[in-house]
């Protein structure tokens, strides 16, 4: 591992650890007697038998894809703030083509929901991709307005098409069109089955294709040419606007394939009608940061913030409330996003201390 690796690694450590002590402290101000037997829940409840454990990869599904979607498009220098909405967009397209088109045999009809939420991700994803490209407008600035459009859409088209009036929510996903789960809730189980499906192995598998497509071919090279130097690229005959679109779609496709994991999963989501944008998008650019813009590190990131996630959910039963367990894991996860930050400091101090032990070889 290179210099810039080890950064990159000790940064993600530092941010989590940061991260985790200020929880402890928000934990010691709210009760401080039973502080710490909280934060042990919190580090050590995931792995606390094999159902927690599938149900943290279960957890983990939605926010790797999405943190993929992130890192993608940051490792071809963009910025994908719009994933949750690509993700918002693929969740209702897959729950409503599992449920309506019902002429298709059920596993046909489940994967024609999933092709259908990655290609509208996809679509999504291309919009501020072409403002970008042919017009110069920053993605940030589309990405929240499309987050937004998303929302007020989806809430739209839940009430129009998919509304469940005694639930007050969308419908969930068709019972026989949703995910299998290939024996892995027989594996993740103990007294009551997990609810792992298939979703995480898709995940991996999409984290594995997309580093294969970053660091082993053609297309990928000018794709990251593209945003390390737009003009160096320009100039080797590389089309950037055909590259900063692609690279925006690929990033909502992903995105959208998170949205059809998670809707279509065992645990029969459903979609709310209130307008908030969903948080998988914005815990997706935590876990790529923390992943260190890396498919393989936003494995691990995405299966680390959903063990703490699903640790700190049971430390209301330790007198907590709602609010103080909501703070904890939001400052934990989000504290993770300042880990360029802290990667930027740890490269700077080491190259002022590397320059000082220089001159002072050199004069002594």
């Amino acid at each position: 591992m290179n210099n810039k690796g080890i950064y990159s690694f000790l940064s993600s450590i530092v941010v989590l650890i940061v991260g985790l002590l200020i929880g402890l402290v928000i934990l010691l101000i709210s009760n401080a007697d039973a502080a710490f037997g909280a934060f042990r829940t919190i580090i050590f409840h995931g792995v606390n038998d094999l159902r927690v454990l599938g149900n943290v990869l279960s957890g983990a599904t939605p926010i790797i894809l999405t943190g993929l979607s992130v890192a993608f498009a940051f490792k071809t220098g963009l910025f994908n703030i719009g994933a949750t909405g690509q993700f918002t967009l693929g969740a209702f397209t897959a729950v409503f083509i599992s449920l309506e088109l019902t002429v298709l045999p059920p596993m046909a009809r489940m994967i024609f929901a999933i092709v259908a939420a990655t290609a509208i991700g996809a679509l999504w994803g291309a919009i501020p991709g072409l403002l970008k490209a042919f017009r110069n407008v920053h993605e940030v600035i589309t990405c929240i307005m499309t987050n937004y459009i998303a929302m007020f859409l989806v809430t739209f088209l839940v009430e129009t098409f998919t509304f469940e009036r005694d639930q007050g929510r969308s419908f969930p996903a068709a019972a026989e069109a949703r995910l299998p789960t290939a024996g892995l809730d027989n594996i993740f189980s103990t007294a009551r089955a997990s609810t792992i499906d298939i979703g995480i192995i898709v995940a991996i598998v999409a984290a594995i294709v997309i580093f294969i497509i970053l660091d082993k071919t053609v297309f990928g090279y000018e794709l990251k040419a593209c945003g390390f130097n737009s003009e160096a690229a320009k100039y080797a005959g590389i089309n950037r606007n055909r590259n900063i679109v692609a690279a925006m779609a690929i990033s909502g496709a992903l995105a959208g394939l998170g949205g059809a994991m998670a809707y279509l999963g065992v645990q029969a989501l459903r979609l709310d009608i209130v307008n908030a944008l969903l948080q998988e998008g914005f815990v997706g650019i935590s876990v790529a940061f923390l992943g260190m813009n890396h498919p393989i590190g936003v494995i691990f990131a995405g299966i680390l913030i959903s063990h703490l996630t699903i640790g700190g959910a049971q430390i209301q039963a330790a007198g907590f409330a709602v609010e103080i367990v909501n703070i904890v894991i939001s400052v934990i996860i989000y504290f993770c996003a300042f880990v360029l930050l802290v990667k930027t400091f740890l490269g700077s101090t080491s190259d002022k201390l590397f320059k000082r032990n220089k001159e002072g070889d050199v004069q002594g």
